[in-house]
């Protein structure tokens, strides 16, 4: 019996070959699905900020500057420039283009004169895209670069400041520096108005880092000029301020000063210098930046007896004393442990009159006058009236708000805190314990001697196309009675010298010295060190101009009022009458 074949199994592979298939094309469809969504983020949801990314490299930002406004100022019936605008240019390098450093290095500075090894060393800079290599490069040496085609190597245009008056009012108009922003003066105080709106060149470049003229990606935005600003000076009046302050500060022997010329009856300064001054187009050279100071508004100093005009003016506006008021004057006065004498040519105790305290220059009778503030004692009253006008009628200690750069608001002390008030305010009334700018005491006097109308000092009537006009910042300073009463005390303190006989009987002519002695940083004062001032009018039947004078410790002997500032006053004056419109008396 044979036996029977046995069944051969037969194998099914199909089930689990299909799954692996399926599964590797399931993860082909994902793939796929990644990557065509991974496309469609990049090239559609993203297209802006990769395109921004790939032109990075390209697409480079310019600034480009305005044109900084002018400045100009009266000549005569013209209005000229003081200050003008010069292109020059700026060398500057992309140390991400650059491919051959040395040679770049050494041909950018054979044409500017530059150091090799400093332009090299910039050029190796990693973390700027942006680095100066040289400024103030001129047309030729500009063209030159040019011409060069040096890969990362840029000229960019800047505006500088020319002078065509050279020194002329430099402290008044301040500088301008490498940064483009205006210091000191003018130029720091309307910086924003001058500068005007810088435009903006957004543009492809091509591998040296030049802008590609023809390209949808190009913006540009122009800019916008600077306003011009027209200055009240009158550069006449400027010149000749300045020549008679320098002389006159050489003759005194003394190695600084301000002085300034105000309209009475609208605040315009028409000149104001001081002495040492230097050239703003070269303000980089200058060794001691004092000297870019307006001294006039930033410096205030303890004025000394100039001070006693106004302590007589507001004791007549009280009411308190008159014009003809005389009284005894003891020749001392003890307070607070201090003596307040005069000066020997005063001579002791005596019967006195007003006019002859401000023609003296009596300390002891300002120190009176100051009593009577007070019902006859420097009390709470006295301080609390005589702190009101110096403040508030004639704005002391605080900034009149010129167009200059660092104003100083001066000191006036408060009247109901602090040591030895009695002594403190006696010597505020003639001119010690409390400090003021030349300016200040221009715009105070000439409120005393117009009517009592404050007008705010200013040095700019046009800024652009705005006209600006006299800012009356407070009437009623003084009574218009006092005003006259005190124009007749200052005529004669002048007819009581001999300077008065070189303005004759056609015009009025009043004012008043100051002496000071100077503040010792160690505490108290120098014996021998002293600030001379002089404040005074020049005008007809009505006051014309104000004039302050300020000499810094004079060598010159005698008293500084009125050895070295009265002298300077003079000459002014006489300038004014002979050059400038003084009209003469009925």
């Amino acid at each position: 019996m044979g036996s029977k074949p046995k069944k051969t199994k037969k194998l099914n592979f199909m089930p689990s070959a299909n799954r692996r298939i399926n599964i590797w094309y399931v993860a082909l469809i994902l793939i796929l699905a990644v990557i065509i969504g991974r496309l469609f983020y990049l090239q559609i949801i993203r297209h802006d900020y990769y395109r921004k990314a790939a032109q990075a490299d390209q697409l480079k930002e310019y600034s480009i500057a305005a044109d900084r406004g002018l400045v100009k100022a009266h000549e005569g019936s013209q209005i000229v420039p003081l200050v003008l605008n010069q292109k020059l240019y700026t060398l500057y390098a992309d140390p991400g283009y650059i491919k051959d450093i040395p040679a770049t290095a050494a041909t950018a500075s054979a044409i500017t004169a530059g150091d090799p090894a400093d332009y090299e060393a910039a050029m190796r800079r990693l973390d700027t895209r942006y680095v100066v290599l040289a400024k103030r490069l001129s047309e030729l040496q500009k063209n030159q670069i040019v011409e060069q085609k040096l890969p990362g190597i840029g000229i960019q245009a800047q505006t500088y400041r020319t002078y065509p008056q050279n020194n002329l009012a430099a402290q008044l108009l301040g500088f301008v520096n490498d940064e483009g922003k205006g210091s000191y003066g003018l130029e720091q105080f309307y910086n924003k108005e001058l500068t005007g709106t810088p435009g903006l060149l957004k543009a492809v470049t091509d591998v040296r880092g030049v802008p590609l003229a023809a390209s949808k990606d190009n913006i540009q935005v122009d800019p916008k000029a600077g306003s011009d600003v027209i200055l009240t000076v009158d550069l006449g009046m400027q010149k000749q301020l300045e020549n008679i302050l320098k002389k006159g500060l050489e003759t005194a022997r003394s190695n600084s000063g301000s002085a300034l010329i105000m309209e009475v009856n609208s605040g315009a300064i028409k000149a104001m210098a001081n002495w040492p001054s230097y050239n703003p187009a070269e303000y980089y050279n200058v060794s001691n930046s004092d000297v870019f100071n307006n001294a006039a508004v930033s410096s205030p100093l303890e004025v000394g007896s100039s001070m006693k005009i106004l302590t007589a003016s507001a004791a007549l506006d009280l009411g308190v004393i008159k014009p003809d008021t005389t009284f005894y004057d003891p020749g001392r006065w003890d307070l607070d442990g201090h003596t307040i004498t005069n000066i020997e040519e005063v001579g002791g105790a005596a019967t006195r009159s007003i006019a002859e305290v401000l023609n003296q220059s009596v300390n002891t009778g300002a120190t009176w006058i100051l009593m009577q503030m007070g019902g006859g004692d420097i009390n709470k009253q006295a301080r609390e009236h005589w702190y009101d006008y110096m403040t508030n009628h004639f704005q002391l200690g605080k900034a009149t708000g010129i167009e200059q750069g660092y104003e100083a608001n001066g000191y006036i002390p408060d009247p109901l805190s602090g040591d030895a008030l009695k002594l403190t305010y006696a010597n505020t009334a003639f001119g010690q314990a409390m400090a003021a700018t030349p300016l200040q005491m221009a715009a105070a006097l000439s409120s005393i001697v117009n009517g009592g109308i404050y007008y705010q000092p200013h040095l700019v009537e046009q800024v652009g196309s705005q006209v600006k006009q006299p800012n009356v910042v407070r009437t009623g300073v003084v009574s218009d009675a006092v005003s006259s009463q005190m124009r007749s005390l200052m005529e004669y303190v002048v007819a009581n010298h001999h300077f008065a006989r070189r303005f004759g009987d056609k015009y009025s002519v009043g004012g008043k010295t100051g002496t000071a002695q100077i503040a010792n940083p160690a505490g108290g004062y120098y014996e021998d060190k002293f600030n001379g001032t002089y404040i005074g009018f020049v005008g007809g039947d009505r006051v014309q101009y104000v004039i302050v004078v300020r000499v810094n410790d004079p060598r010159i002997g005698g008293y500084a009022g009125a050895g070295a500032a009265q002298p300077i006053f003079g000459d002014l004056a006489h300038m004014l009458i002979d050059n400038f419109g003084v009209v003469p008396k009925k």
